[in-house]
């Protein structure tokens, strides 16, 4: 429709025009219900455009266009190869698009440009991975006895809504899309309502890509509503979640109504281990990265740094350091920034309470104020507490900003403990040269992913995933697949009489 796009002007002078509606079935639509979501600029709190919020009908609409694509002959009898050929016309578009998409991320969500610009890549190379692995799921044969034949088949598991959150928008949105478009399901997704611009402007490329009408539907609206309906939802066979902990459980529990099949990953308080044998410099640069990149807004962010008592001193004096010579706090779309605002005035107020919290449990605060630029805008400087005891809520919950923790540890046992008492289990890092240590703890700390010598280096080639209250399932590498295929078993008499 033509009044479904508004022309912008973003702050690096990119101009683009920008579709508002929901997508569906590869066309722009206006809400059922005629709401709207104003996206915020958390550099100046200024409105940048509204978009259309989807309601239940809308979600029925998408859902349905989903389902019909499923058992269209367009998508369901279309080779792998074919399938892999569309995502890789998909990747060559984003990639022709990129300095538009990094841009809207940047206004949108408040990461620096750079940042933006890296996370484009990832999506590039997301499609681009799983394109090549769509002519390459298959079943096997079983032998069994000479009077049967046995095989399997893998297949999509259906129709799949996809919630993503609002600190990677475009990057998980591949992590999701990328397996289960190669193993031939289709989509409703919907994004997170602080960050629903850039999603948009991807959804444009999908029919340029040539993928069939109702493939991918993308509905923005308010968790508690379209996301709500989209779990509840009995023409939706999987769901898969990237968010908090209390959402995750919340969806886990509406998802029972049909038994949906569920990925979740949620959230985390990932500790980062360095032992006396560290490299401390690098342990203190990699710390640095691990909690204070994308302004700490990080689901692995390694926030508890639990550093052995005989090098705490030199650890916590380097750490600093570093974030003195790094973390500059200023304009996302200035080249020199390290951290830009945090995504919303919600996501501000929260962290500034959990600097109120450890000020009044007496742990000893570096940094954590306020620093707008010219009065306006979301941000916070680097928060470090130190003198920090284990009962404490800055110790125990998850803050989701560039705030830390460090506390001390004397033996190898005492830090596996601290690492693990924790309803999280999602990343982990431990930095020692002492090769046989860092395999021993790695195997011993629960969580779903462990750095050595590194922190939040991950790879799409490489399983992510928590345990415990951080989620359930893997995306990203070959084990993201399993999570959008199901094995069928074909049994064929071969000559067994009764």
């Amino acid at each position: 429709m033509a009044d479904l796009k508004v022309d912008l002007t973003a702050p690096n002078g990119k101009k683009f025009t920008l579709p508002t509606g929901l997508f569906i079935n590869n066309e722009f639509v206006k809400s059922s219900i005629g709401a709207k979501i104003a996206s915020i600029n958390p550099t100046n709190e200024q409105e940048i455009c509204s978009v259309e919020a989807a309601g239940a009908e809308d979600i029925d609409k998408a859902v349905d266009a989903a389902r019909a694509a499923l058992n269209h002959e367009s998508w369901r009898d279309i080779s792998g190869s074919e399938r892999g050929r569309l995502m890789y016309k998909l990747a060559d578009l984003v990639e022709q698009n990129k300095d538009v998409l990094a841009t809207i991320e940047t206004w949108d969500n408040g990461k620096p440009f750079g940042d933006s610009l890296g996370d484009l890549q990832e999506v590039i190379d997301t499609f681009r991975y799983y394109a090549g692995y769509a002519d390459k799921i298959h079943g096997e044969t079983i032998p069994t006895t000479s009077q049967k034949f046995a095989y399997t088949l893998k297949q999509p598991i259906g129709v799949c809504a996809q919630i993503i959150p609002w600190n990677y928008p475009l990057g998980m949105a591949a992590w999701k899309l990328g397996p289960a478009l190669a193993c031939g399901n289709t989509v409703v997704m919907k994004p997170a309502e602080q960050t629903p611009l850039s999603i948009l402007l991807l959804a444009t490329l999908f029919p340029k890509a040539g993928f069939p009408p109702g493939v991918v539907n993308i509905t923005n609206g308010y968790g508690r509503e379209a996301g709500q309906v989209l779990a509840s939802h009995l023409g939706i066979d999987k769901i898969a979640f990237t968010g908090s902990t209390a959402t995750g459980k919340h969806i886990m529990k509406t998802a029972s109504i049909n038994m949906k099949n569920i990925t979740l990953e949620t959230g985390g308080k990932s500790p980062l281990l360095v032992f006396e044998d560290a490299d401390i410099e690098q342990a203190a640069k990699w710390a640095h990265i691990g909690i204070m990149s994308n302004m700490g807004q990080i689901c692995t962010a390694t926030s508890r740094l639990l550093v052995q008592d005989t090098v705490y001193d030199k650890f916590v004096e380097e750490f600093k350091e570093v974030i003195k010579s790094t973390s500059k706090v200023g304009d996302p779309f200035a080249e020199d920034t390290f951290q830009g605002p945090q995504v919303t005035k919600a996501q501000y107020d929260r962290i500034l309470s959990f600097v109120d919290s450890g000020t009044s449990e007496g742990a000893i605060l570096t940094g954590g104020k306020p620093c707008p630029i010219n009065g306006k805008g979301f941000f916070i400087e680097p928060t470090i507490f130190t003198d920090v005891k284990d009962n404490m809520k800055i110790y125990r919950e998850e803050v989701f900003g560039p705030f830390v923790v460090i506390v001390r540890f004397k033996t190898e046992a005492e830090a596996i403990h601290m690492a693990n008492d924790t309803t999280y289990g999602l990343g982990a890092a431990l930095f020692s040269q002492n090769i046989e240590l860092c395999h021993r703890v790695a195997s011993r700390i629960e969580a779903g992913m462990v750095w050595i010598n590194s922190s939040n280096d991950s790879d799409i080639r490489v399983p992510f995933g928590g345990v415990k209250q951080s989620g359930i399932g893997r995306e990203l590498g070959e084990a993201g697949l399993a999570a959008y295929t199901q094995t069928k078993a074909i049994h064929v008499n071969m000559g067994q009489k009764l």
